[in-house]
């Protein structure tokens, strides 16, 4: 990685303020800035480091203004938070091996045919009945199911798993040991025991999702799971059957969701929320980390706490909370006056 200044500019659409022949290759956190790295100034509340940094290059906002003298070199960007990203995944996508070809050891069934393209690593496993999409990469370790469908440039990371029957689609990724299409958790109690609900559904992927290291996605007992497209699932999140979570909606880790829940499209969830089964949730809801939800969230709803209240609710209730302890004790000393009072 070797740019200038100016042609980061030319790159994100920006304008430069300061030395344009400014050389970058590298980049840094604002606070941890050095000579040749670019930052970005997204959050106010790092404002104080774009001061002091050593980042010979940092984005902005287009109506930043700075107070102090700069040393650095700015670029200004309608979105900095959304252009660093634009050019970290322009660099990852230069560093990346561009691999193809099928490495050996691994199992293809008989009659799935490969595109020139793709790339199937060492001891995967590519079951009978499978697609593989032009330019998709399957990594060592990786397992895919029969009767698995794999969209276009979609990329299965090592150790992942696929059941069979399920369908991903294109320019997904799937992370290092998540696991689409296992049983959902279905049991029905039989005289004192637990008989075990065939899951014969599947899971359904669409189109640009990303799935976290250690995510499980499980198959529907009938019908289908479905992750719509755009989505983003983090690291450790456990999403049951027959879920449906809507397009573009990003989930953090640690998340839960129960049977047959419904998330709306635009979402963004913090986390270790935990969903109960059987709720709708609305378009554009947002929701905070810990969070409970036990009931359905209309649209455009901020919701916090467990059980989960409107956000505004719940910051006034942490407010009181921190004066309990000087509550309870002024109710002790008014009770303490009542009596001497009534004593009287």
């Amino acid at each position: 990685m070797h740019f200038t200044a100016s042609q980061i500019a030319a790159i994100a659409g920006g304008v430069i303020e300061g030395n344009g022949d400014a050389v970058v290759n590298s980049f840094a956190k604002i606070e941890e800035g050095h000579e040749g790295a670019i930052s970005f100034l997204a959050n106010p509340k790092y404002t104080q480091y774009i001061y002091t940094t050593g980042s010979s290059v940092v984005l902005v906002a287009n109506d930043f203004i700075p107070e102090k003298p700069l040393k650095c070199t700015l670029i200004r960007v309608e979105d900095p938070y959304a252009t660093v990203a634009a050019l970290l995944e322009m660099v990852s996508k230069m560093m990346e091996p561009n691999l193809t070809g099928i490495e050996q050891p691994c199992f293809i069934a008989e009659g799935v045919a490969v595109p020139e393209d793709a790339y199937i690593g060492a001891f995967a496993y590519i079951g009978k009945g499978a697609v593989i999409g032009a330019g998709a990469k399957i990594y060592p370790n990786a397992y895919v199911g029969a009767n698995v469908s794999v969209g276009d440039a979609t990329v299965i990371y090592p150790d992942a798993v696929v059941y069979h029957n399920c369908k991903i689609g294109k320019r997904c990724i799937i992370h290092s040991g998540a696991v689409i299409g296992a049983d959902g958790f279905g049991f029905a109690p039989v005289d004192g025991h637990y008989n075990k609900i065939p899951q014969i559904g599947i899971v359904e992927i669409e189109d640009d999702v990303e799935i976290g290291a250690n995510t499980t996605v499980d198959r529907a007992t009938m019908g289908h799971t479905l992750i719509k497209r755009g989505t983003k699932l983090d690291n450790l999140i456990q999403v049951a059957h027959n879920c449906v979570i809507g397009q573009n909606t990003v989930m953090a880790a640690q998340a839960g969701i129960a049977g047959s829940t419904k998330i709306g499209d635009n979402c963004m969830v913090g986390g270790q929320v935990g969903f109960k089964g059987h709720v709708t949730i609305g378009n554009n809801v947002m929701i905070g980390a810990q969070s409970g939800i036990s009931g359905n969230a209309r649209d455009n709803s901020r919701l916090m706490g467990s059980p989960a209240v409107d956000m505004g609710k719940y910051v006034r209730q942490a407010a009181l909370s921190k004066n309990l302890p000087w509550m309870f004790e002024r109710i002790k000393d008014l009770e303490k006056r009542i009596v001497e009072l009534e004593n009287k």
